[in-house]
């Protein structure tokens, strides 16, 4: 089994990030969040990320503390006729670890995902 340091970001988990910065307060959720790291790959429908993949990254960010997380009202939900979602925002140790992988990425040299 392969380790990896804490604190290093998956390329999957700086997207995530980088989304959840984007948005500010209003944060995001998976679905529209799925949609977004698809919308950025080159159009060819392979950068859909399989939704358990990104809810497992999204949990854990959430664990290490980067990400909040907060179901929205059951009633918005239902007067929209749709299930609740649970929305992410960033946390300033979410942002630090941004910043903290762009600048690796950029003294190492990496090709950003």
């Amino acid at each position: 089994m392969v380790f990896r340091k804490r604190g290093t970001l998956l390329p999957l988990e700086r997207a995530i990030l980088d989304q959840a910065v984007q948005q500010g307060a209003a944060g995001v959720y998976g679905f529209a969040l799925a949609q977004a790291l698809d919308s950025d790959s080159d159009g060819d429908g392979r950068g859909l990320v399989a939704h358990g993949t990104l809810y497992k990254a999204l949990d854990r960010l959430r664990r290490e503390g980067y990400l909040d997380a907060e179901w929205e009202d059951a009633a918005t939900a239902a007067a929209e006729g749709r299930p609740r979602r649970r929305h992410y925002t960033v946390t300033a140790a979410g942002v630090r670890a941004l910043r903290a992988a762009a600048s690796t990425v950029t003294r190492t040299g990496e090709a950003t995902a």
